[in-house]
């Protein structure tokens, strides 16, 4: 655990947590079983250091870099095997999630391992760490989908040093402006404004989302230190199937982007 770690491991000793973290917190402690389950074969194993919704090696990105020896924070960790398995690699790795039932299944996946990978229950939005403790911290999907980013991105900004790296995986603005709410599948046709995609309430049995446009994600990262190295927008093979999407979404991604990998440096 980095030095920095404050001794109040839940979210909200510095401000009232927002009524989308309880509500995020209560749905994922709900589903997490449920998810794990479901999708426990494409984030495990070889694919546990693999990015987005088409699984795409970082081995292959190398948005990461180098970590052996670096302080990695893993922000929305799950049962926190993208942690585990940068522990093996030499990483220094902590996990935060705002799920108990999340870190339940995560602490034993590490006792498994035999790899510290020390867990921490906060939220993104309030993180308990000094600042500058950290060389990375990223997010596959995640916390950054579900927090509100003019809270998340300055807290990660601030617990990164100088010179790190900030990555995260969400979904492209453009995803949701052409979803299809009723059908649950995309189409080609905008079925909400482009300007309406900040927050999503999904329902009350699903999460909070917040999706902001290309530009009040830049404003954020440059209001926050943080320089842009690079956007990916996932273009999968005319082949390439994904567990999360169906097939008619997964070819509606050859056309848009339907998810968003930013690579970022703090200045």
């Amino acid at each position: 655990m980095p030095r920095g770690h404050r001794s109040d491991r839940r979210a909200g000793s510095r401000s009232p947590e927002g009524e989308h973290i309880r509500h995020n917190r209560a749905v994922w402690d709900r589903v997490s079983t449920w998810y794990d389950r479901r999708f426990a074969k494409v984030l495990g194993g070889s694919r546990a250091t693999s990015w987005g919704l088409f699984r795409i090696p970082e081995a292959r990105l190398d948005l990461l870099g180098r970590v052996r020896g670096k302080r990695v924070l893993e922000v929305g960790c799950g049962a926190a095997r993208w942690s585990i398995a940068l522990a093996r690699e030499g990483a220094r790795a902590v996990g935060v999630d705002l799920s108990t039932s999340q870190l339940a299944k995560a602490r034993r996946l590490v006792a498994k391992s035999h790899r510290s990978v020390p867990l921490v229950r906060a939220s993104v939005e309030q993180l308990p760490f000094e600042d500058a403790v950290f060389d990375i911290v990223f997010c596959d999907w995640g916390a950054m989908t579900f927090s509100d980013p003019r809270r998340s991105v300055p807290e990660c900004a601030r617990v990164l040093a100088v010179g790190g790296r900030f990555v995260f995986a969400t979904a492209s603005p453009l995803r949701n402006i052409a979803l299809d709410l009723r059908a649950d599948r995309q189409v080609t046709r905008f079925t909400r404004p482009y300007f309406g995609t900040y927050r999503i309430d999904l329902g009350p049995n699903d999460a909070v989302e917040f999706h902001p446009p290309y530009g009040v994600w830049i404003d954020l990262f440059r209001q926050n230190g943080l320089r842009v190295d690079r956007l990916i927008e996932t273009r999968p093979s005319p082949e390439q199937r994904s567990r999360y999407l169906t097939r008619a979404d997964a070819r509606w991604a050859r056309s848009w982007p339907v998810e968003a990998i930013w690579k970022l440096e703090k200045e």
